[in-house]
């Protein structure tokens, strides 16, 4: 993979999750599909998507003719402060997230196979590289895209999420393999539709993911009765950017109100949300953000906390952060009293690591106590030193601290830490903390260290320094496909490169004769190479009775099966701009 200054900031978490583009594993067949796409999306979508589009084809350096390569994008993406890497398939929703607030474009290397031409149920290199790498040209939409990553890796998903996103990426990599049998997609569907069932409420992740397919996705924008197409999904699908603008796709003026609407992946939507501009998008990105645990805290945000399962940062008044997996929360009065992390902690504050205070010293697990001393009205962040002095809070002194929750802490004061005037740590010996006659510490487990805050202003998923934690996303166990061709499907690939090195390199063209007997022998299927062969013909104005004959044959086709009628339309419509602008030039 050629890096950039953009790759080289990625943190070490993500990177697990990147794999090298399989460049030499494409087949001229994948080539040709990538063409007829890129061809009728050149044609097309200058008259329905966003301004931008094709002027970002430029910038980006997405070639028309031929599937990209991975280090040309990114030689030219760094120069708009932006990469690329490749990836297998669908990844978990929150490392997709914060790939984007690095600025980096998450690509698919795997492409659509030629019955999947016009919509694809899986992410692939089409939707990826010809789908949002144009859009981030523009330099409004690029700070959405950046700020929405920023906000969704700290968004809260549930241990739902992550069984609704395994079996997600299972139907689509089902679904996008051509030799995957109908009773092995049904069951796919069918417990997929189970789990949907199952769900006790929407999660921030979801809710965001809601907004994100909406708008980053399948976003419209505009007027209402007029929109443009700027989401991914429909850009790279040749069949739904054009039946999204129908009028049986109703068309909903975005807000938040989006967050409620949930989507399936694996067929066309059936409503669309229109936003007026791109600075909306950051508008109604901010509104959610305000909805946040990140934002609120409290013991709603504890409670998402605990329901995520996995790794979480909680911060205290006194800006004292906390990170690992919370299990556990006391709550009075509706407001959280102790908190417990089960495994391997971490404390810090502006994001940092406190020294002494990672995940080998705090490998055990963590707990403390949030609110205020009993009788004590200033919080105890705020104490001045003679405040701390009258209630024993000196070094070697026994002290006992009672909160108001009940929460009781005695043992003898090692060490006090404060940052910017505020107490946010305190360190005893021989040390129990009780809540009633549930003993939560005692001193044969260590030192107790005490976070100090009056209440948790911030919640958010994740750790506050990946790094320093050792994170790691776990790299899916299930991989996509790789199609094993058989015979047969590799002599067609076999002529599909005879088509590509006569239009590339020029040659006789008298073998396209023995190639067509093939196809109608052999490959009587396919539609795309005849399609492909007929062109070549047309520029060349060579055998002119092969190219009707082939026309016929393309027509039949057209004919006998209807799915393949606007496929060979539109493909003889691009043919015949491209012949008339190569006589106009000669």
């Amino acid at each position: 993979m050629e890096s950039n200054e953009v790759l080289e900031r990625l943190p070490r978490h993500l990177m697990s999750l990147v794999i090298e583009q399989p460049y030499n594993d494409y087949t001229a067949q994948d080539h040709a599909v990538w063409r007829y796409v890129m061809r009728q999306n050149v044609r097309y979508l200058p008259h329905v998507a966003h301004s931008s589009y094709l002027d970002g084809l430029k910038r980006t350096g997405i070639s028309i003719d031929r599937i990209p390569h991975m280090y040309g994008m990114n030689r030219i993406l760094s120069e708009i402060g932006w990469a690329a890497v490749a990836v297998d398939g669908f990844i978990p929703p929150s490392a997709f997230m914060e790939f984007q607030a690095y600025n980096v474009l998450v690509i698919a290397a795997d492409i659509r196979p030629v019955d999947q031409i016009q919509y694809t149920p899986a992410p692939d290199i089409i939707h990826e590289a010809a789908g949002h790498a144009p859009i981030i040209a523009d330099p409004v939409y690029a700070a959405y895209l950046r700020d929405f990553g920023k906000i969704g890796t700290q968004a809260f998903s549930s241990v739902y999420d992550q069984q609704i996103y395994e079996a997600i990426r299972h139907l689509s990599i089902l679904k996008a393999d051509p030799y995957s049998t109908p009773d092995s997609i049904e069951v796919a569907e069918a417990y997929l539709e189970r789990l949907t069932k199952l769900s006790s409420g929407p999660s921030e992740m979801s809710l965001l993911r809601n907004l994100h397919w909406w708008t980053v996705e399948y976003g419209l924008i505009g007027e209402l009765n007029a929109p443009r197409i700027y989401g991914a999904g429909l850009l790279s699908s040749i069949g739904e950017s054009y039946s999204c603008l129908q009028d049986q796709v109703k068309k909903i003026p975005y807000s938040l109100e989006a967050q409620n609407y949930n989507f399936d992946i694996t067929t066309r939507q059936p409503q669309l949300f229109v936003t007026p501009d791109f600075e909306t998008l950051t508008s109604v990105l901010t509104e959610f953000e305000g909805q946040m645990a990140l934002r609120k805290g409290g013991l709603n945000g504890i409670l998402k906390a605990i329901n995520s399962g996995s790794v979480a940062t909680v911060t205290y008044t006194s800006g004292i952060q906390v990170s690992g997996i919370v299990t556990k929360v006391f709550n009075l009065d509706s407001q959280p009293s102790y908190i417990s992390i089960q495994g391997p902690a971490m404390l810090g504050f502006n994001n940092q690591q406190l020294p002494g205070h990672g995940v080998d010293y705090h490998k055990d697990g963590f707990g403390s106590p949030v609110g205020f001393l009993k009788n004590v009205a200033t919080p105890l962040e705020f104490l001045n030193a003679d405040n701390l002095s009258e209630l024993g809070l000196l070094k070697d002194n026994l002290l006992q601290l009672e909160f108001e929750s009940g929460i009781i802490v005695s043992g003898k004061l090692e060490s006090l830490l404060s940052k910017h005037g505020k107490t946010i740590l305190i360190s005893l010996s021989d040390c129990y903390v009780k809540f009633g006659n549930t003993l939560l510490f005692e001193p044969s487990w260590g030192i107790y260290d005490m976070a100090v805050g009056s209440g948790i202003i911030s919640c958010h998923s994740g750790a506050f320094d990946p790094d320093s934690y050792r994170f790691q996303f776990p790299v899916p166990e299930e991989k996509t496909h790789k199609i094993q061709y058989d015979t047969k499907a590799q002599q067609l690939h076999s002529h599909y490169q005879t088509i590509r090195d006569l239009r590339e390199n020029g040659g006789d063209m008298q073998i396209l004769q023995s190639v067509f007997d093939q196809i109608e022998s052999n490959h009587s299927n396919d539609w795309l190479l005849p399609l492909e062969m007929h062109e070549l013909l047309e520029m060349d104005g060579e055998l002119p009775q092969l190219s009707d004959n082939i026309l016929r044959h393309l027509k039949k086709k057209a004919i006998e099966d209807e799915s393949l009628l606007k496929l060979i339309q539109d493909g003889l419509a691009v043919e015949k701009s491209s012949v008339s602008s190569e006589v106009s030039e000669s």
